[in-house]
């Protein structure tokens, strides 16, 4: 296994934990009614997979030799789907569209 400097570590492991955090921040601040509207799960559903992915990044952290280190590596790629794909689509519903 190839090691990594502590410093790159670090600063990998808190810009994944800041990443989940802001996701669960901006689904807990999106109005409920804009979730079915752009056909995706609802609002508690995402608050949970979103809380529960920050709560395995913190336990679990992705880079760090783990067997469990999985379970913080979904939590990274559940706040990256919220916020490419999700909260695109909620901006552009409770907004409109900028074109």
């Amino acid at each position: 296994m190839i090691p990594v400097p502590d410093a790159l570590y670090l600063i990998v492991y808190y810009g994944c934990l800041a990443l989940g955090l802001w996701a669960l921040v901006d689904a807990a601040f999106r109005k409920t009614e804009a979730y079915p509207a752009v056909d995706r799960q609802t609002k508690p559903i995402w608050l949970a997979l979103l809380g529960a992915g920050l709560v395995a990044q913190w336990a679990f952290p992705a880079l760090g030799g783990s067997l469990l280190g999985v379970l913080g590596m979904a939590g990274i790629v559940a706040a990256i789907v919220y916020l490419v794909d999700v909260r695109k689509r909620l901006v552009e519903i409770t907004r409109g569209s900028r074109w």
